[in-house]
């Protein structure tokens, strides 16, 4: 809609009226046309999501409530496989290990890895390259190639750790490693310690470089000594820093799967059974004489969907709790 306003150049000069342009409720022409472009940029990643992402995600959710095994038609159970879980000695073992593989090897990772950067930071900074690319060079190996590696050294008769051990007259501390449930998932945890310390260093690395040094000055002018600097100027420098490590380290030991699989196969005895093995043994019909149990398998994977979320819920609340 168009109106006009009248302007005078000077007492004596006619009346001059331009037109003056009232913006629509949909804006400007050039205004429509940007968002217009905008949601055909974004269309085709929203349609890989839909068709990637959030489809599967829906009939996953469906496939848990029914009783499917590949073939034919799925039959709705409801929540049947849910309840079913709860009563599973296997599933509650295979949940168990998870939680204690996760809350472990987060821990670990974020203290070993803020503790080495520091060291990188400070007492290495001469050789800090090079140790850094020691330790990151784990965590660009492949899960699958450094389970083969670690089943080979914890082998009990050709494994290097033992013949390191009886080489130096601890023949009494020889075991096999995976083969005993009381061994195998500190075994495991070691190996996941090992490809995981790398990423977690360079994470906490990149956020030391970002602490302004003036607060080191500070402390130090105030008399601070090094570890005081470190609790009362690194520390609580690094808490979104923090958050994120700790909420990697939740995801990674929600969905482990791959390093288990390798080593250990979940044995011995589910000694090693997290909920990634025990869903691909259901799907695959390895623990059902062959069956598929594509509905119980699904119900473990919402399961796991939905620790990782609580991990991505508690990464975002740690976050926001270190910008107050």
């Amino acid at each position: 809609m168009a109106t006009t306003t009248t302007t005078r150049a000077d007492p004596g000069a006619a009346p001059v009226r331009r037109p003056q342009v009232r913006a629509n409720r949909f804006g400007s022409p050039l205004r429509r046309s940007q968002r217009v472009a905008g949601y055909l940029f974004v269309l085709p990643t929203f349609a890989l999501f839909l068709g990637f992402v959030l489809w599967p995600i829906l009939r996953t959710i469906y496939l848990s409530l029914t009783a499917w095994g590949g073939f034919g038609a799925p039959r709705f159970i409801g929540a049947d496989n849910y309840t079913r879980m709860l009563g599973d000695p296997v599933a509650r073992r295979a949940l168990i290990v998870t939680l204690v593989l996760t809350a472990v090897t987060t821990v670990l990772l974020t203290f070993l890895g803020l503790l080495t950067a520091v060291l990188v930071n400070v007492v290495w900074k001469h050789v800090g390259v090079l140790v850094r690319t020691i330790l990151f060079v784990p965590g660009i190996v492949s899960f699958v190639v450094s389970g083969v590696l670690w089943k080979l050294i914890y082998d009990p008769n050709i494994g290097t750790l033992n013949q390191v051990l009886g080489a130096i007259g601890l023949d009494s501390l020889q075991h096999p490693w995976l083969a005993d449930q009381t061994t195998v998932l500190p075994a495991i945890i070691l190996v996941t310690i090992w490809g995981g310390l790398g990423f977690a260093m360079l994470i906490f690395f990149a956020g030391i470089q970002g602490i302004d040094p003036s607060l080191y000055e500070a402390a130090a002018v105030d008399g601070a000594n090094p570890v005081q600097q470190f609790w009362n100027v690194t520390v609580p420098s690094l808490r979104v820093v923090t958050g994120l490590v700790i909420s990697l380290g939740l995801l990674n030991g929600f969905k482990a799967f791959d390093i288990i699989y390798v080593m250990t196969g979940g044995g011995p005895n589910h000694g090693s059974e997290v909920l990634g093995t025990y869903l691909y043994s259901l799907a695959f019909g390895s623990t059902s004489g062959s069956i598929p149990q594509l509905g119980y398998a699904s119900a473990f994977s919402v399961v796991t969907m939905v620790l990782c979320t609580l991990a991505v819920i508690a990464q975002l609340w740690l976050t926001r709790r270190a910008d107050r």
